[in-house]
């Protein structure tokens, strides 16, 4: 039976390019398609998430502490193939729950970062799965919920956005004491989201437009050119984060640092890339 409030929060996710307001604004969500366990037809479930790094993400079936679990949960116990999308990409992941000891040390990350999941585990008998979701190697470009090149555009970035707003602000609460794990995965994984985005740039946008509109060297060529600055600042943060005795308030000066240069990277390139997107989209 449809879920009002979820079917709002869907709507809105979509309409909205995954932002959302009201209980999940300011949250990392995602929507889960599942097959009913018994029935096979196809449920749809705003849920958080968290990065773990590479090729997969981390969901937690804590229903609030309720003593059963979440109908999406026991659906992809029953049908591991589901439909992850996250406002800008939607993809096929395989789901595996996590055995105890990895459960465990990836519950304990969660904890650090919100210790609202320990209150969630307290108020059950059930252990609280977590879950891993692998999206499936696909070939040729991913998919990329927009209807042009300069909308992707702008999706992403936005994107990439919301992660910086995010992990400064968790670098903000976690205080001085010290660097928690799952913040330094979050960082890692916006180093390498940022690297696989302009890598992707160069080898496929900045070609396709110096082919079809050769006015726009000059832009490309800058956006190169910052390009390397923030890879360069991509590099420091790695550097900060990984530190076996990283301090937050280092973290927090290169993560403002590379949220200013970033913020005015990807304007200019909204405001020069996409004229020349739309012009290359019309005479395609």
């Amino acid at each position: 039976m449809p879920n009002p409030f979820n079917e709002q929060v869907i709507e809105e996710f979509r309409a909205n390019g995954g932002r959302v307001g009201g209980y999940f604004e300011g949250a990392r969500l995602i929507l889960l398609t599942t097959l009913g366990a018994r029935t096979g037809t196809p449920h749809t479930t705003p849920v958080g998430y968290y990065p773990d790094g590479g090729e997969r993400v981390l969901v937690i079936a804590s229903a609030g502490g309720a003593p059963r679990h979440p109908d999406w949960f026991r659906n992809l116990v029953a049908h591991p193939r589901v439909t992850v999308e996250d406002g800008v990409f939607r993809y096929e992941a395989d789901a595996l729950v996590l055995e105890r000891a990895e459960r465990d040390r990836m519950f304990a990350r969660a904890v650090e970062a919100d210790p609202g999941w320990a209150e969630y585990q307290a108020k059950t008998d059930r252990v609280i799965p977590v879950v891993a979701l692998r999206a499936l190697p696909k070939d040729g470009p991913p998919n990329i919920e927009a209807d042009s090149m300069a909308e992707a555009l702008k999706l992403v970035h936005d994107a990439f956005r919301r992660e910086l707003t995010l992990i400064r602000k968790e670098v903000t609460e976690q205080g001085a004491a010290s660097l928690g794990a799952q913040l330094r995965v979050n960082c890692l994984t916006l180093c390498q989201g940022l690297h696989n985005h302009h890598t992707g740039e160069e080898l496929g946008i900045f070609p396709m437009l110096a082919g079809h509109r050769p006015e726009a060297a000059p832009v490309l060529d800058r956006l190169r050119h910052e390009h390397e600055r923030i890879a360069e600042l991509l590099d420091e943060l790695r550097r900060v984060v990984a530190a076996e005795d990283a301090d937050p308030g280092r973290v927090l000066s290169e993560v403002d640092r590379l949220t200013s240069e970033l913020e005015a990277h990807l304007t200019h390139e909204e405001e020069q890339l996409i004229p020349f997107l739309d012009l290359a989209g019309a005479t395609r």
